[in-house]
């Protein structure tokens, strides 16, 4: 038996193809990622309860806060965005301003849209009023599984 034919050699490769795979991965997931450079996103406990009687408020049919679910929160300075579900509309990202401390409904984005879309929806997000970056997050965030 040759030493390239070994048990060791061979578990030796096996272990460098996992590991150039998890940097193929890790490198898309900061590529990702970097669209939200300096947004807030983390998904807290906190996050999703100051958000949910939000999201409630706005909705035309009553939607109670318990019901709202969040694929995620961006915030950025005195602007938000959280991308929600409920059971009587289509998901969408609610674009929130904080005016005098109080967090204030702009807008709604909700459908579909491609990487190439992408321009288009950092333009609307800051035709709002949205921080340029808050504004490539919401766009990356709403293309990223296309």
């Amino acid at each position: 038996m040759t030493a390239y034919n070994s048990p060791i050699h061979r578990h030796a490769e096996i272990v460098m193809i996992a590991l150039t795979g998890l940097g193929i991965t890790l490198t898309s997931a900061f590529a990702a990622n970097s669209a939200c450079h300096g947004v807030k996103v983390e998904m807290t406990k906190a996050r999703k309860a100051e958000y949910a009687p939000l999201v409630a408020s706005v909705m035309e049919s009553e939607v109670k806060p318990a019901q709202v679910t969040f694929s995620t929160i961006m915030e950025s300075g005195n602007w938000s965005a959280a991308y929600v579900s409920t059971p009587v509309s289509d998901d969408g990202v609610m674009f929130f301003q904080t005016v005098a401390g109080k967090k204030r409904f702009r807008d709604v984005w909700g459908g579909w849209a491609d990487p190439s879309e992408r321009p288009e929806l950092v333009a609307w997000a800051k035709k709002l009023g949205a921080p340029t970056d808050l504004a490539r997050c919401f766009a990356e965030t709403v293309t990223e599984d296309e």
